[in-house]
């Protein structure tokens, strides 16, 4: 059996005694048709030859995002029945987790303008790695295999001091569209997954069947995993290994043509990776690969907490020209 931290023992706790439970120990058995850790399975990246051109076309910069249209935002409105909505944005600041990016908040001088009325104005300035920091969205020119970018763009020929003349986030613009909750934490019986546990297909099946919903082309997959209560509690913890989805679970998501996958850790995937000789496939399968755009570090307390699987989702990354990703507010409406 495996050690969790359980609601048979910790009943709806509140996200700082949680992580504490966690950090101590505090454990109880649980459920015996589970294991904490799928076997590790082994993945090659495709040759050029065999992933390009992508099935969007020779050319396409835009991979899973094509998706969008009208065919989607209708599809998406019609599940807002309620008018209620989840922040699925964590507030940026100095102390979020951060690894070793960045992220720095300078206040400007207020300054008076000289007419009678007095007016002043306030400013700030923000040095960051803006496109990588936060709730974040990874857009094509983030990961490669080698030197090859997704549609096989060269990094050598597309990179230069200012951005990606190529594959840059301001090709995405604004995704509308179903998004479906599965929340494997919940699945499992837990408020958090163990550290060292591989979200497979079956998982992503089951709580597909238990709330009798399917995966749509064209689809945003929001997988919850509770690891997000370290975001406050412990940042280091947050970034440091987690659980989340495997190769498996992500070609399995793939072949269901998802506009977007997301999640509540830092790297949507499983990290470390089962196989010590993989690091983050996940990243190349999904962004590379297939040009699925994925959707990290999401705020999720509160739409689990609503009880709603299937919403509309609103995603908007900045138009940074050239830029590898976007800090993101999405938002779930229903």
């Amino acid at each position: 059996m495996d050690r969790i931290v359980s609601r048979c023992s910790l009943p709806r706790l509140s996200s700082g005694r949680v992580a504490m439970a966690c950090l101590t120990g505090l454990v109880c058995l649980v459920g015996a048709g589970w294991s904490a850790s799928a076997d590790a399975q082994t993945w090659t990246p495709p040759a050029d030859n065999e992933r390009c051109p992508s099935r969007w076309g020779a050319g396409d910069e835009r991979g899973s995002a094509n998706h969008m249209g009208a065919a989607t935002i209708m599809r998406a409105a019609q599940l807002i029945r309620a008018g209620e909505f989840a922040d699925l944005g964590h507030a940026l600041n100095g102390s979020i987790p951060l690894g070793a990016r960045h992220f720095d908040v300078y206040m400007k001088p207020t300054f008076m303008n000289p007419e009678p009325n007095r007016r002043g104005s306030n400013e700030e300035l923000v040095v960051a790695e803006i496109g990588q920091v936060g709730t974040q969205f990874d857009g094509f020119s983030h990961q490669t295999i080698g030197g090859s970018l997704y549609n096989c763009f060269e990094v050598a020929g597309t990179m230069g001091r200012d951005g990606f003349s190529r594959l840059g986030v301001e090709n995405v613009g604004t995704l509308m569209t179903r998004g479906v909750l599965l929340d494997i934490a919940g699945l499992k019986g837990v408020d958090m997954l163990p550290v060292d546990y591989e979200i497979t297909a079956a998982d992503l099946e089951a709580e597909l069947a238990r709330h009798e919903l399917t995966i749509e082309p064209g689809d945003a997959v929001i997988i919850n995993t509770g690891w997000g209560v370290f975001w406050y509690e412990d940042p280091e913890r947050f970034m440091a290994s987690a659980p989340g989805i495997g190769i498996g679970a992500a070609e399995w998501l793939v072949s269901r043509d998802p506009m977007l996958v997301g999640a509540d850790n830092q790297a949507v995937e499983m990290q470390p990776n089962p196989d010590p000789e993989l690091n983050l496939p996940v990243h190349q399968i999904m962004l590379v690969v297939n040009g699925v755009h994925l959707l990290e570090r999401l705020k999720l307390d509160e739409l689990v907490g609503s009880g709603v699987h299937e919403f509309a989702l609103v995603v908007q990354p900045l138009k940074i020209e050239g830029a590898t990703g976007s800090t993101v507010a999405p938002t779930a409406i229903w």
